[in-house]
């Protein structure tokens, strides 16, 4: 009788399979996925009934998925992928802004807007707050003509992508750093939101008792030719979801005080190296 074929067999042939030579990086990449893959089913015993349930739960995500809604990215964010990946790229050192996630309600190609100009239509309701400072270099030198690129939900706890209702690129908005690095713009403060529970990912939180709030914050991607982007937010220190957000994105660096009206931040970018 010929010996049984083992898992260690198995995963081998499957990583032979992938030709180095066709396109290195991919796969390294794959064989690292198939590698962690293979031993979360042998860790896990994963049942056939559990993995079927698996590959319906990502078919959903799909079906879920469009131009408007990225369910996809909030399955990243909620399972703190997102965020890792951001520290892995980002990596920033001393005194440089820490990052975090983009988060699935991004969208380019907000308008340019003048220094100290309001993000929020009028009408919006909610309280206004000035957001104020200086993008530097890691050594405390201003940056001019850096790119702030700002979103943020409205006072209704929504993204305008989120609802027909709300005027288009409402709470978005691109800023540049005068020739002393210092930018300023307005808003209405910003309000804790659930992320959308409507979907897979909303099941899965629930189904494993999972916090779904998002702490206030604004949006921030900060860009300098030569410096790192950064994608980051700026946190109310307030907020009572600091401690459970549902993407793990909140750093005590980022928290600030949104009581006064008016609020100050500086952004420091490091170097591309």
């Amino acid at each position: 009788m010929s010996p049984v074929f083992t898992t260690e067999q198995h995963l081998s042939d499957v990583l032979q399979s992938f030709d180095e030579n066709a396109n290195p990086r991919l796969t390294r990449v794959l064989r690292s996925l198939v590698t962690h893959l293979h031993a979360f089913v042998v860790e896990t015993g994963l049942t056939r009934e559990e993995w079927m349930t698996g590959i319906e739960f990502l078919t959903a995500t799909g079906h879920m998925t469009d131009d408007h809604r990225q369910e996809f990215i909030l399955l990243s964010d909620t399972l703190g992928v997102s965020m890792l990946v951001e520290m892995v790229n980002q990596d920033p050192s001393d005194g440089a802004t820490e990052p975090t996630v983009l988060g699935p309600f991004y969208v380019p190609g907000a308008p340019e807007r003048a220094m100290g100009e309001s993000i929020a239509p009028e009408g919006s309701g909610g309280e206004e707050v000035v957001i104020s400072g200086m993008v530097l270099t890691t050594d405390g030198q201003p940056l001019s003509d850096a790119i702030l690129d700002v979103w943020q939900v409205t006072p209704d706890g929504l993204y305008d992508v989120q609802d027909a209702a709300i005027e288009p690129m409402s709470h978005r908005g691109i800023f540049r750093t005068g020739d002393d690095g210092r930018f300023a713009l307005r808003s209405t403060v910003p309000v804790d939101y659930q992320i959308p529970t409507d979907g897979p990912v909303g099941a899965m939180l629930r189904a494993t008792g999972r916090a779904s709030w998002r702490p206030a914050h604004t949006h921030f991607m900060v860009s300098h030719p030569g410096y790192k982007t950064v994608i980051t937010h700026v946190f109310d220190a307030a907020s009572t979801h600091l401690e459970t957000d549902a993407v793990f994105g909140v750093r005590d660096s980022l928290a600030v005080d949104f009581s006064s009206g008016a609020t100050f931040f500086d952004f420091v970018l490091d170097l591309v190296e």
